[in-house]
């Protein structure tokens, strides 16, 4: 019931500061104008969306978690991260500025001791750890900026972005209450409830976008959470769990790095290539796209569940065969969009 309690009030906090947020989106000119083919909108949406996640998630984390050193580090790294995206949504930032924001972010983290000490062993059935206390900077500083970009690419159809991260919270909060790590289970469960109040506001058609303030906000914290969720009893990182649990905004940016590469195209450089695109270009409506979206991030959800109870070596041949699934689906996707072409 306090868990119940406690989605709600974050629900209704969201919920009631949308509409405060888009009036102040307008005011700012925080709007995102479909000026290119890319957008799949065809009228101007006010941005800034984030924001009432934002106030919703640190107001109920604060009240229930208080002054904790480590929920500190994720709300001041947090706040960073829509800082740089608020000016972002008025004023377009260059890449290079919003990857040094957001490595400042992953740091304030690790002052924080929020990061990677130890990692299981892969295919080891006595689920043995390695110390990579060595490596626990760059570790976590590749993890978080990875994240929080990914969430930023897959923020493409309405009520997307915001609907995977609410099935990855439920995700992360299943783990981390079957490993009893009780920050990250109030983490998840007010995030997700952040996420609900808001996709009413979101949804097809939106009314309002998250905006680089809400997208790159959701992949940050859902980063920071993993780390300190995503963890069995000996304090090492099950790395299968958080790669499953966040599994298809990591997919669609590892193929966007992939296509870019062979392509010769800029990394940075936005397409039309990402999955939610060749699920339109499939003939499927936005809604019926991001149902898709939402099936499969569940999929991998569940299968993250899994593989936190499963020994350490079970969990990692998951992750195998759910990446070979992955992989392969990729490759249809490829052949049925040359076919298309070949057609045209």
């Amino acid at each position: 019931m306090n868990f119940i309690m406690l989605l709600l009030a974050a629900m209704i906090i969201s919920f009631s500061a949308t509409p405060l947020v888009k009036g102040l989106a307008i005011r700012v000119n925080a709007i995102d104008v479909p000026k290119d083919d890319r957008r799949v909108h065809k009228v101007p949406i006010p941005r800034l969306g984030g924001l009432a996640i934002y106030i919703s998630f640190s107001l109920c984390s604060l009240a229930i978690l208080g002054m904790q050193k480590n929920v500190l580090g994720v709300l001041l790294g947090g706040s960073l991260i829509v800082a740089m995206g608020i000016y972002d949504d008025i004023k377009p930032l260059k890449a290079i500025y919003k990857l040094i924001v957001q490595i400042i972010a992953a740091l304030i983290l690790i002052s924080f001791n929020i990061k990677v000490h130890m990692i299981t062993v892969p295919f080891d059935s006595a689920g043995n750890a390695v110390d990579v206390t060595f490596l626990a900077i760059p570790i976590t500083i590749l993890w978080v900026v990875g994240i929080t970009n990914a969430f930023n690419l897959i923020d493409g159809l309405d009520g997307l972005a915001c609907g995977i991260c609410f099935i990855s919270c439920l995700t992360l909060f299943g783990v981390a209450f079957y490993g009893d790590r009780y920050t990250a289970i109030v983490l998840t469960l007010i995030l997700a409830g952040a996420c609900l109040g808001f996709l009413p506001y979101n949804s097809n058609p939106a009314k309002i976008f998250l905006g680089d303030t809400g997208s790159q906000f959701l992949g940050f914290i859902l980063a920071a959470i993993s780390i300190e969720g995503a963890i069995k009893s000996t304090t090492a990182l099950v790395v299968a769990v958080p790669i499953l649990a966040l599994g298809l905004p990591i997919y669609d940016t590892l193929f966007a790095m992939i296509r870019r590469k062979i392509n010769n195209r800029p990394m940075m450089e936005a397409d039309k290539g990402h999955l939610h695109h060749r699920l339109l270009e499939m003939g499927l409506t936005q809604k019926q796209a991001v149902y898709t979206m939402y099936i499969l991030s569940s999929i991998l959800g569940v299968s993250s569940i899994i593989a936190m109870i499963v020994s350490s070596k079970q969990s990692f041949a998951l992750l195998v065969v759910v990446c070979a699934l992955i992989i392969a689906f990729a490759v249809e996707m490829e052949i049925f969009k040359n076919k298309n072409k070949s057609k045209e």
